[in-house]
């Protein structure tokens, strides 16, 4: 595309841009209100070089070619002239607001649906017509947050800003760099520098580089063991400078990232709030893994403990009445005999309703034994509750089978065995485990409530 893309900063100069009537300078005030994004493909017929009334009936021709049914892409191709994207059909890809002209934008996202074209319309380059291809609206900021993370990143401002950020944490902290041991290393590091065999002194020197503030000096060691790492940079810097442009350019990143270091260690000391966060983070990490020690994994581990508390609470856990059920399956392709199998499983058991319907080369019926609780009971549904119930005929479409429940046996409350309650019966465990632990806790350590303080907090 060769539009105008009015991506710069509010308020900052914006040029040059040409357009027909020549090239201009201009400020961006404001933009409009974020849309999402379409994606996009068009067929332009340029002003230039035409009569206003010759470059008009052009794109109309097209349109009318359109509307006669001619594929989008092949008349791009053929009648384009934005040779850019002509070639590929007149492709423009994905695209928000702020980019392109207002003019083109608005109609782009104006269009409904997908796969549909917009009447000729005009721009400064002449005359258009826009397909829609596809449209993203506005996704949650949680998902966005990456995408507008390396925006940011790549704006000049980003850059500008995290400079600035540098040289403050450099002047209010006193940072003092030895330049002539920095200049005698540089100057001792063999041809073998720029490229992968390069590798780092095994005894780090313990010489101070560079230090910030009062006690966070950097050895020439660090220094030489963060080079080493950069194995890529290093030779990728070699493309454009030799061993001392690429050893004074990453010591320019590795002194950055020392005070960046540096200022995250002050962070408790200068921003109270942010204190209190991690002491509350910390806190909460330690609560959470003495928890863990004391109360869930133990009640999860503890089978001696769990067993006696198990037999502790004789009748807490019990089964309410169950019905005892067989799910018969018959396959769609014999329909019609359905209702048969139905009313002679009525009178018959599962294994003597196979042998009757089914053969070694036909299988017609099929069955499912389970335990079905009252009161959690969806499959029956309101049918009766006794033995030798069934329930209607019903379809699924996505088994490819007509289905019906058959209640064999009613069997009355009972207890449960541990193997059965085991997920509650660890649940209640744990509840115990925690009283005990924070009952033990209570004798061993005196508690005193600012009662001023606590009455504070409610409101």
């Amino acid at each position: 595309m060769e539009y105008a893309a009015y991506t710069s900063p509010l308020n900052q100069l914006v040029g040059p841009i040409r357009t027909n009537a020549g090239y201009h300078l201009l400020v961006v005030h404001a933009r409009r209100p974020a849309r999402g994004e379409v994606e996009a493909a068009h067929i332009m017929v340029r002003n230039e070089g035409k009569t206003p009334e010759a470059a008009k009936a052009r794109i109309d021709s097209v349109y009318q070619v359109l509307q006669g049914g001619a594929a989008f892409d092949a008349l791009a191709k053929a009648v384009s002239e934005d040779r850019r994207t002509a070639e590929n059909g007149g492709y423009v890809g994905f695209f928000g607001v702020n980019r392109y002209e207002q003019p083109f934008e608005d109609v782009a996202f104006g269009l409904a649906n997908d796969n549909t074209f917009s009447q000729p319309f005009q721009t400064s380059l002449g005359w258009h017509v826009v397909k829609r291809i596809s449209k993203k609206e506005i996704q949650p900021f949680a998902a966005e947050k990456p995408r507008l993370d390396a925006r940011i990143r790549q704006d000049g401002r980003f850059e500008e800003a995290k400079r600035g950020l540098l040289d403050n944490i450099r002047k209010e902290n006193n940072f003092m760099e030895q330049t002539a041991l920095l200049n005698e290393f540089i100057a001792s590091l063999p041809d073998t520098f720029t490229t992968f065999r390069w590798k780092a002194p095994a005894t780090p020197d313990a010489r101070v580089l560079f230090s910030i503030g009062k006690n966070f000096p950097v050895t020439l060691g660090e220094f030489a063991t963060y080079m080493d790492k950069a194995t890529r940079q290093r030779v990728s810097y070699a493309k454009e400078g030799d061993a001392n442009y690429v050893a004074r350019k990453l010591y320019d990143e590795f002194v950055d990232s020392q005070l960046l270091k540096y200022e995250e260690t002050q962070l408790e000391d200068r921003y109270p709030e942010f204190k209190s966060l991690m002491r509350e983070y910390e806190e909460g990490i330690l609560l959470f893994e003495a928890t863990k020690m004391e109360v869930w994994d133990k009640a999860a581990q503890d089978t001696v403990g769990l067993e006696r508390f198990f037999n502790g609470a004789p009748g807490k856990y019990r089964w309410a009445p169950r019905a005892s059920t067989t799910t018969y399956r018959i396959k769609l392709d014999y329909k019609d005999e359905a209702a048969a199998i139905r009313e002679y499983a009525r009178t018959h058991t599962p294994e003597e309703v196979k042998a009757k319907y089914n053969t070694e080369e036909v299988v017609k019926v099929t069955t499912d034994q389970s335990l079905v609780e009252k009161f959690r009971s969806t499959e029956l549904g309101n049918n009766a509750w006794e033995a030798g119930a069934l329930t209607e005929l019903e379809e699924n479409t996505r088994s490819k089978s007509i289905n019906f429940i058959k209640v064999e046996e009613i069997l009355p409350e009972s207890n449960k065995t541990l193997h059965e309650a085991r997920g509650y019966v660890i649940a209640d465990y744990q509840d115990q485990l925690e009283r005990q632990w924070v009952e033990d806790l209570r004798k061993r350590y005196a508690v005193s409530i600012d009662q001023k303080v606590f009455n504070s907090l409610v409101k």
